[in-house]
């Protein structure tokens, strides 16, 4: 359907106002308008609403199917990636992820079986329409020194096909040993990644915090937060955040996941905890399919009670930039998944009413965590821009959410991309002691 060589027009299709934001065009209730994408030297040389412009002799005619731009997944794990059939969680709960996860590590993780997970799980995403992603790096003492020269060499190698960035990730507490962080934090500027660490609630906490933006503004790191991954109502470290962000004035992006013990407080503590979130300039993201197999989950045979994501709604009504990703891959954390950002979106409507009215939520997987990493052009499509973009069969949000989609057309540069999933056998190796 896509030509393999020259220029091309594709006609008749369904492009979505959130995504667009130079289409000038009668939307409809759901955001989309048909119109007309024209490819050269893997650029787009012009979108126009139909009616407007006179379809070209040769254009492919494509039905009003929906095209998006290449998703843009901001939070995942991918140096955990598949580690499930050797170390699963023995109870679903998030304590038996960190201790499972913890015992795999210090076992298993050498840097031939990191950058083979890697791999798989970026071959994956790149498969389903991922142009960038974010994984965070786990970097206690040692794996430190032996996940982040993975992770840089793995920048390399996909360099052109997926944008990778690394956040560090290491308990709150691993701040008290000033020294050894300071290097982390040099270690990860070096590296060009992203400050990050998980926070709950330690006595100490703000003067960690104080820390972690001291390191973060000395190195001119952004940062990137774990947070309130609990039902525990006490859990406000997304507030401590906003609170240090703003005492130490800082001035790069901040990206917090999780925040699930919000939607458990008082009204009064939510509205106070998210004015702050809003006068800081936080970006919030939540793992809705994670939350949902985590949160909650009861090891005396009931039903679990709530969904486990954040106040989403609420945030993005106060102007907080949000978004949702895939968080953990096959590993105790999340025993499903595939990077498949689809698939996240198709969740993330259900769990958390993405719908009535769609708006612009579609910018949670694309434009917003695209403006978060600093990737000017990801995330839209306009002329002038990359031609990277995915073509769906849907030709309406309930077609598209609908079904998998699993033979969506992945188009890079203007060409469509081999879409073939790597064989989980090939993994099989790294899977016996």
């Amino acid at each position: 359907m896509i030509p393999t060589s020259g220029s091309y027009h594709l006609a008749n299709v369904r492009l979505h106002q959130s995504l667009t934001p130079d289409l000038a065009a009668n939307f409809d209730s759901d955001g989309f308008a048909l119109a007309d994408i024209s490819v050269a030297h893997g650029r787009i040389s012009s979108i126009a609403a139909r009616g407007r412009a006179t379809t070209p002799a040769g254009a492919v005619d494509l039905a009003g199917r929906i095209v998006l731009p290449c998703f843009v997944d901001c939070h995942t794990h991918i140096d955990k990636g598949h580690i499930w059939p050797r170390r699963p969680n023995p109870d679903g709960t998030f304590m038996g992820a960190l201790n499972a996860t913890e015992a795999d590590r210090a076992a298993r993780w050498s840097a031939q079986d990191v950058a083979r997970r890697m791999d798989f799980s970026l071959r994956s995403a790149y498969a389903h329409g991922t142009r960038a992603l974010r994984t965070h790096v786990d970097s206690v003492a040692p794996q430190e020194e032996i996940s982040w020269p993975v992770f840089e060499a793995m920048r390399e190698t996909w360099r052109g096909r997926i944008e990778l960035q690394g956040a560090c990730l290491l308990g709150i507490e691993g701040v008290r040993d000033r020294k050894w962080f300071d290097r982390l934090a040099k270690r990860v500027a070096a590296a060009k990644g992203v400050l990050g660490v998980v926070t709950y609630m330690v006595p100490d906490l703000e003067e960690l915090l104080d820390h972690v933006f001291a390191q973060a503004i000395k190195h001119g790191l952004d940062l990137d937060f774990h947070a309130d991954e609990t039902d525990d109502i006490a859990a406000i470290s997304l507030k401590k955040i906003a609170e240090a962000a703003l005492w130490n004035g800082f001035e790069g992006k901040i990206l917090v996941g999780h925040c699930c013990s919000l939607a458990r407080q008082p009204d009064l503590e939510v509205m106070d905890t998210l004015d702050k979130v809003a006068k800081a300039g936080l970006a919030v993201v939540s793992l809705p399919m994670c939350n949902l197999y985590l949160q909650d989950r009861r090891t005396d045979h009931t039903t679990p009670r709530w969904r486990g994501v954040t106040l989403l709604h609420e945030m993005r009504a106060r102007g907080i930039p949000v978004a949702v990703a895939s968080d953990n891959t096959r590993d105790p954390f999340y025993a499903y998944g595939d990077l498949d950002m689809l698939e996240v979106y198709r969740m993330a409507t259900r769990i958390l009413h993405f719908d009535h009215p769609v708006a612009d939520w579609p910018q949670a997987v694309t434009a917003t965590p695209a403006n978060v990493m600093r990737l000017d052009g990801f995330g839209t499509l306009a002329a002038g821009g990359d031609a990277d973009f995915i073509l769906f069969k849907g030709r309406s949000w309930t077609e598209l959410l609908s079904r998998p989609e699993s033979d969506r057309i992945v188009v890079r540069a203007g060409r469509a991309i081999d879409r073939q999933l790597p064989d989980y056998a090939e993994l099989d190796e790294l899977m016996v002691e």
